[in-house]
């Protein structure tokens, strides 16, 4: 059986399956909470909101799962230089890059035609073809500037 390539769950049991796995209901909970939740998550975030609705699925259940959400290619793992892998949506989703605060952790997704055509002529320059990347640019947000005048 093909996953319908338009619905995340589909692709998602159709990957489980292939593995010789099972779509567990603790795996469709921890699945749905996912799915529903914007933003980055760690694996720790991810499992205590799953824990709000089914306090019974353990800690090792939704890391196993994260894994497999990132391998089956529906979640990314992104780090923002803080040492810690957070999880976005990249099943659908579109390229982005991240603007990060040093200070507050607060982080902007963009999406920038002008950037991404650079980036390509710079590796075009250097005779090479782009299959990827990731840009995190690193600076003092609003909030925190405001709060801290002598920033920036």
């Amino acid at each position: 059986m093909t996953a319908d390539t338009n619905d995340p769950i589909a692709v998602f049991t159709d990957f489980v399956s292939k593995k010789r796995l099972k779509m567990t209901p603790q795996r469709r909970h921890i699945l749905d909470v996912f799915l529903t939740t914007e933003g980055h998550l760690t694996a720790e975030e991810l499992d205590r909101k799953v824990k709000v609705a089914n306090p019974f699925i353990g800690q090792a259940t939704v890391y196993r799962t994260v894994k497999l959400l990132a391998d089956s290619g529906l979640a990314k793992g992104v780090e923002f230089g803080d040492g810690v892998v957070r999880y976005e949506l990249k099943y659908g989703q579109g390229h982005h890059d991240h603007l990060i605060c040093e200070r507050c952790g607060r982080n902007v997704e963009v999406v920038d035609a002008d950037i991404e055509k650079l980036q390509e002529e710079v590796a075009a320059r250097h005779g090479f073809v782009l299959t990827g990347h990731k840009l995190y640019l690193y600076g003092v947000c609003p909030d925190c500037r405001k709060a801290d005048p002598l920033v920036g």
